[in-house]
């Protein structure tokens, strides 16, 4: 039995950001020329225009003081009160489109999140504040980073494989400006240069919705890369989540990336579309150069970190929705995002209508 996505959505928090301006922002409280440069250089070289935040500001505004500092605890309460608030709308969103799944057939809430934990959380509160049943099952994998987006959509799969009836919403939320740190180390400062806030959504169904594009999800695989365990790391501080996000990462990657997928039997070269997560735009341009790509393959995830920057779990999504939108009835989708470990999750799947 096969596994059908569709009804992908998506949600940013209100309060826009120009690089512009946060890279003129975070260089003024640096007094030390160097810090300043390197600080300027990232920004300049990010790929991205826009972020989106929770926030109105990281100076002066919750859970920020005017220093820019805030405690884990101060950061988390936020989380609690903007995740309820997105995930619903979204989940609104979703449950609102011409055609859409009736909210009292959904049978399961799939959640994924990295940058804050409460309970009850916002796989609680989307079925509560959406009116869905009580019976409904729901499942929080949390803290796996960039690429959870594909284990979620895994479980979705599994789910629908072992039962007809299955209907899963699967939600990837991220608010990672809450972690906006003020520090000259180089993992800080690529952090602060490239994580957003957003969220997105989609329903997975064992049978293919109607009238409606979708992607058939045709296999997942998993695999690690141990050279670049020490490269990303993400944990739990007292002023906030700790990112260890080395630039040897885009390194790594471009080594290991075409033995890897050989591994685990995939040939780009079979393959029309990709949608890789967009870490940063380093990435998006070694994995090119690494399979032989053509240099316009990538272009929806450029146009994601362009628009939103990187949204860790949620960001794929984004991009397999602008796919969803241009890409032609019957074209293959070889979609892949990175995370701690090295950690690398693929989804093979074929667009439809």
């Amino acid at each position: 039995m096969s596994a059908y996505l569709h009804s992908l959505e998506t949600i940013v928090p209100p309060f826009s950001h120009e690089q512009t301006t946060l890279s003129t922002l975070l260089q003024d409280r640096f007094s030390e020329t160097r810090i300043r440069r390197l600080v300027a250089q990232a920004f300049r070289q990010s790929g991205i225009e826009t972020r989106h935040a929770v926030v109105e500001g990281f100076f002066g505004h919750a859970p920020f003081d005017n220093d820019g500092q805030a405690t884990t605890s101060a950061r988390n309460a936020v989380y609690a009160t903007e995740s309820r608030r997105l995930a619903v709308a979204l989940g609104e969103k979703i449950l609102s489109l011409p055609g859409a799944v009736p909210r009292e057939e959904i049978t399961h809430v799939v959640y994924a999140t990295c940058t804050g934990f409460v309970n009850p959380g916002p796989d609680y509160f989307l079925v509560r504040d959406l009116g869905l049943r009580d019976s409904v099952e729901r499942f929080t994998l949390g803290f796996m980073g960039c690429y959870a987006a594909f284990p979620a959509l895994r479980m979705a799969a599994q789910f629908c494989e072992a039962n007809p009836k299955a209907r899963v919403l699967v939600v990837a939320l991220e608010l990672c400006s809450l972690h906006m740190q003020l520090d000259a180390s180089p993992d800080v400062i690529l952090g602060n240069t490239v994580f957003a806030d957003g969220a997105a959504a989609a329903i997975v169904t064992p049978v293919p919705p109607e009238g409606r594009r979708h992607f058939r999800l045709d296999g997942f695989a998993s695999a690690t890369i141990p050279e670049g365990e020490s490269s990303m790391a993400w944990s739990i501080g007292d002023r906030g989540f700790d990112l260890v996000l080395s630039g040897y990462v885009p390194k790594v990657l471009s080594a290991e990336i075409g033995g890897l997928f050989a591994s685990l039997g995939l040939d780009p070269a079979a393959f029309d579309r990709f949608a890789v997560h967009p870490g940063g735009k380093s990435i998006l341009d070694r994995f090119i150069a690494a399979l032989g790509l053509p240099a316009d393959s990538l272009d929806a995830s450029r146009e994601i970190l362009r628009e939103n920057g990187n949204m860790s779990s949620a960001t794929v999504l984004f991009v397999l929705k602008r796919l969803l939108e241009t890409a032609a009835n019957d074209e293959n989708v070889l979609a892949t995002a990175f995370g701690p470990g090295l950690t690398v999750e693929t989804a093979r799947l074929t667009v439809q209508e």
